[in-house]
């Protein structure tokens, strides 16, 4: 059975302030299409993080301390793991020439998108374990692999050509040659079109499902608790658009951030893997991970790479 600290009314809570944001960043971002720039994008990023740690002191005053701290645990890690996406979508961009006015209004629908298919993993994800314990095993192992992958593989160029959904898409999908405005069909002649802006958004919302996999598990191991990893995973991907117009511009220079991740995602798939024998408490997790994240970022800062 699964278990959940979370009553229905708190349910309906997280409810309510998810959709209230997002209609009035549809009603007030989105009102007219433009240009985000670093001052709107430093704004719309302090908002978000606000209400994501308002909510997390809801969670504290309603659940308890330890699904507080459980909460912001997991949502520092799927923040820190969000900043893979935000190169790809940099990638996706620049190699879609998507003017900077459109932007935003992709990102917004991917991440509504992103809501749907993290909200499946998560109670796909929460009800396997509860009613096959031996699952976090595997999944600890996973995040095992994927950070020994991430420390010692060298970096990876994204291909956005290369990407089979792409190229099905341009296959079967009847394309307009440009950019409409901000739609993504456009009527030409009595007949629907895709605009090129509905391929970027296939491939945001198919490269989220791969960026899933590895956040998912990496929250289930600090709590299975389906209301906590559904919390935390969603506040800090509602945040993800303003995080890009803010950080865009000096994503390249966080060179190991990505090895921060890495042993983050050995971290937690180890307490994942030893969580029968050994039980580490939720503070030391929390240290833990904003301690490797820390020191990563200020690496980036401060150490110049070699040449």
């Amino acid at each position: 059975m699964i278990h959940t600290v979370a009553s229905w009314w708190m349910w309906l809570a997280f409810t309510v302030v998810v959709v209230a944001m997002l209609a009035v960043d549809l009603g007030v971002a989105q009102r007219k299409a433009h240009t985000v720039g670093a001052r709107e994008a430093a704004v719309w990023s302090a908002i978000w993080v606000a209400v994501s740690l308002a909510f997390n002191a809801f969670v504290y005053a309603q659940a308890g301390k330890i699904s507080g701290l459980e909460f912001l645990t997991g949502y520092i890690i799927e923040k820190a793991l969000s900043v893979d996406n935000l190169f790809v979508f940099f990638v996706l961009f620049n190699y879609f020439a998507v003017p900077g006015e459109l932007q935003h209004r992709v990102l917004f629908w991917g991440i509504l998108g992103a809501i749907v298919i993290r909200g499946a993993f998560i109670f796909v994800g929460t009800a396997l374990i509860s009613m096959f314990h031996w699952v976090i095993y595997v999944l600890g192992a996973f995040l095992i692999v994927t950070g020994v992958k991430i420390l010692f593989a060298s970096d990876e160029k994204v291909e956005p050509e290369n990407n089979p959904v792409l190229k099905l898409a341009r296959r079967f999908l009847p394309l307009t040659p440009a950019y409409d405005g901000q739609q993504f069909l456009t009527r030409r002649d009595g007949r629907w079109l895709a605009t090129p802006l509905l391929l970027v958004l296939i491939v945001i919302e198919t490269t989220d499902i791969v960026f899933a996999v590895d956040s998912i598990p990496a929250v289930l191991a600090v709590t299975t608790d389906p209301f906590i990893v559904m919390t935390s995973n969603i506040f800090a991907i509602l945040g993800l658009r303003a995080l890009y117009f803010l950080i865009a511009r000096i994503i390249d220079r966080m060179r190991y951030l990505k090895l921060g991740l890495g042993v983050v995602l050995a971290y937690v798939g180890v307490k994942m893997v030893i969580t029968d024998f050994v039980k580490i408490p939720v503070q030391i997790s929390l240290s833990i991970v904003v301690g490797i994240l820390a020191l990563s970022a200020l690496a980036s800062v401060f150490v110049r790479p070699q040449r």
